[in-house]
């Protein structure tokens, strides 16, 4: 579903990305671990379109990024760390907004079951945002992605800032998305987190990819001890 080919990127001379290469099938969770300026925020810029590659090719659905944007835009979803939305309007009022700015038109009913299916208990779908936690806001993220039916859902530093249960409903829903074929692509700090969501781990340090792991065969532990061996 994903596929970088060689991706390069530089800044003032300095690589960003480093001949980048790595495919992510249909279903899965991919989880980029790294340091800040490792490389991790450009890559999931590449395939979103915000930046151009100075080299390499970057696919969604075996079609590149540069030539089918409009299409490649109607595929993928994007949750930021911290997700942008009005907090004078409740969540299905926000999930309503911006459904309708990707074309679509949802009745009430549909979109309080796609909160639902995004984790958010139906007594707060009719409450401002202003009175949502960073991961009841995310959880709204994730129903846009929902609503969209985006085949692909990018994700930077999703737990940050999130307590252990808030983090554990953020893992049961991911798993649950790749279950229905989404394939989820994130970048993140958390060793823990990523052992337990991905199906694969990519380390990347000073913009190159330096490391894959499937998680059936390694710990939180294991993961802790590579990731800093690599770093």
């Amino acid at each position: 579903m994903l596929k970088a080919i060689n991706l390069t990127k530089s800044y003032n001379e300095k690589k960003a990305l480093n001949n980048v290469s790595f495919q992510v099938k249909r279903g899965e969770i991919y989880c980029l671990l790294g340091q800040n300026g490792a490389g991790k925020t450009t890559t999931i810029n590449l395939f979103l379109g915000f930046i151009k590659a100075d080299s390499g090719n970057a696919l969604i659905d075996n079609k590149e990024i540069k030539s089918n944007k409009n299409y490649l835009k109607k595929k993928t979803a994007y949750i930021p760390e911290m997700v942008n939305l009005y907090d004078n309007l409740s969540g299905v009022e926000n999930l309503g907004f911006f459904s309708h700015l990707a074309g679509l038109e949802y009745p009430k009913e549909q979109l309080s079951e796609f909160l639902t299916n995004a984790g958010l208990q139906e007594k707060v779908h009719h409450q401002r945002l202003s009175t949502y936690s960073k991961g009841m806001r995310q959880k709204v993220g994730i129903a846009i992605a929902i609503a969209k039916n985006a085949d692909v859902i990018f994700m930077d530093e999703p737990t940050s800032g999130l307590d252990p249960k808030a983090t554990a409903e953020f893992i049961k829903t991911c798993k649950k998305l790749a279950l229905t074929g989404k394939t989820i692509f994130m970048a993140t700090h958390d060793i823990f987190n990523a052992v337990n969501v991905g199906t694969t781990i990519g380390i990347m340090k000073e913009g190159a990819l330096v490391q894959q792991i499937q998680t059936n065969g390694i710990n939180a532990e294991q993961l802790k001890q590579l990731y800093l061996e690599t770093i």
